[in-house]
């Protein structure tokens, strides 16, 4: 077992954390399955095909560059830019943020300094920040009509292309759990916070001390974990807006908002059975996969962009790994304790200032290279690893995680609020979760800095 976390901690360490449905027969490609209605896709888009082949042949040498925000897929992206220079012959290089580099610091200062990079995918707030005053107006682009539902407007238009739809809430390892236990766990059963107390107290008697995995970065603490108290507002986007505007008035107070004292409880009993709570701000992301994994933990508070992580510490896409809500409170009709956040997080824009007329056009290409190729739908999921936000693309998630996300998707078991705010909110509000975290601030005075956060941003 040790060797096995060596060794696994070894490779893990070079990966770094990511911030923040189809029918009918089934045909074998070279690395997965795509569907019957997959292939009817790629009839009806030969057209499209051919003439993108036609465009770039015009583009061949063409140089672009795309600045990477999800660092557990760099290695995916750079095999996917050598495959679109092979297709396209434009040449595509992947620049990635250092590990806690802000992405909208890495763009701006990018700018700041005349070297903007043609294309990055960043979180949907800093599309909304940058928007207007650098992106390329892509309103007019084809896969819009592949995107319905998924699509991020900006004073009526459309800035950027939906890269992927990522979920969050507590990913479990079922065998870890029916291990313990030594009983058959229904996920479906944690649908309040008496529930997940009751099973935390279960795998704790059973030989588990401490089941849980709780991260300390501040992308996780401050967007990812506390970003919760926004999107179940009503989830949906426009609900988390309607609330983030009551505290930026100071109509409300956070402490006045029932989410999130549900919040605070069920984060307290997530810190009460952490396995890195005897020095939770000592935590290593490298390490968290591990344990769960290993099957020390059984619970690690994180979306979906975390299956390269797992896999580098050993999981496999044969394992039982899926979701249960973050749950807010006892209410058991609550969609908050029956659904999962997932949404089109991560977005990629085009530079509309600093790149000529043709590194535009070839980031263009690239953009229906991943709608309308075979090569971009299926190394965008199977390579990638990543949940696409357009319909036309129907190959099957290949890692457990995503395939939750997908199914519950499906069955309407996900409720699609993604947040707006501020660029630094995430950096601000993660130290103060930091703080909470370590035991160094009280609930009254975490609330008192998230009502000065968003009253300062009025």
């Amino acid at each position: 077992m040790r060797a096995k976390k060596a060794m696994a901690l070894l490779l893990t360490a070079a990966m770094t954390a990511g911030m923040l449905a189809g029918c009918g027969d089934t045909a074998d490609t070279a690395s997965g399955t795509k569907t019957e209605s997959a292939a009817a896709a790629d009839a009806q888009g030969t057209e499209t095909d051919a003439a993108t082949e036609s465009q770039t042949s015009d583009l061949a040498g063409t140089q672009i560059t795309l600045l990477n925000s999800k660092a557990e897929i760099q290695t995916a992206l750079e095999e996917m830019a050598e495959v679109f220079t092979e297709d396209t012959g434009i040449e595509l290089e992947v620049q990635g943020c250092a590990t806690g580099e802000s992405p909208y610091t890495k763009v701006t200062s990018a700018y700041n300094s005349g070297a903007a990079p043609t294309m990055a995918i960043l979180d949907t707030t800093d599309v909304e920040a940058l928007a207007t005053e650098y992106a390329l107006d892509l309103s007019d682009e084809k896969w819009t009509q592949e995107c319905v539902g998924q699509l991020t407007t900006v004073d009526g238009k459309i800035y950027s292309f939906p890269f992927c739809i990522e979920g969050r809430g507590l990913i479990y390892n079922k065998t870890a759990i029916e291990d313990t236990l030594g009983t058959s766990f229904d996920p479906s059963t944690i649908n309040s916070y008496d529930a997940l107390k009751e099973l935390l107290e279960s795998l704790r008697s059973a030989g588990m001390e401490n089941p849980v995995v709780l991260s300390k970065e501040d992308w996780s603490l401050g967007n990812h974990q506390l970003g919760f108290i926004y999107d179940t507002y009503d989830g949906t986007t426009s609900g988390s807006a309607e609330l983030i505007d009551q505290l930026k008035s100071g109509e409300l107070k956070v402490e006045d908002y029932e989410r999130f004292d549900q919040f605070i409880d069920t984060f307290d009993l997530l810190c009460e059975y952490n396995i890195n709570g005897e020095d939770p701000l000592g935590a290593l992301y490298d390490q968290d996969p591990i344990f769960l994994a290993d099957g020390d933990a059984a619970i690690w508070a994180n979306g979906s962009w975390a299956w390269p992580n797992l896999a580098e510490a050993g999981a496999d896409t044969g394992d039982e790994y899926g979701f249960i809500p973050f749950v807010l409170g006892n209410d058991t009709s609550d969609f908050a304790n029956n659904g999962i956040e997932a949404a089109a997080t991560k977005q990629l824009m085009i530079d509309a200032e600093q790149s000529t007329e043709e590194q535009q056009a070839a980031a263009k290409e690239f953009l229906n290279w991943l709608v309308y190729s075979d090569n971009g739908q299926r190394m965008l999921v199977e390579d990638a690893a990543v949940i696409p936000a357009c319909s036309n693309n129907t190959y099957e998630a290949l890692d457990p995680l995503s395939k939750d996300i997908q199914t519950k998707m499906g069955t309407g078991k996900t409720y699609s609020s993604c947040f707006i705010a501020p660029a630094d909110h995430w950096s601000v509000l993660g130290a103060s979760m930091q703080k909470y975290l370590g035991g160094e601030s009280t609930k009254d005075e975490l609330a008192a800095e998230i009502d000065a956060y968003w009253t300062s941003q009025e």
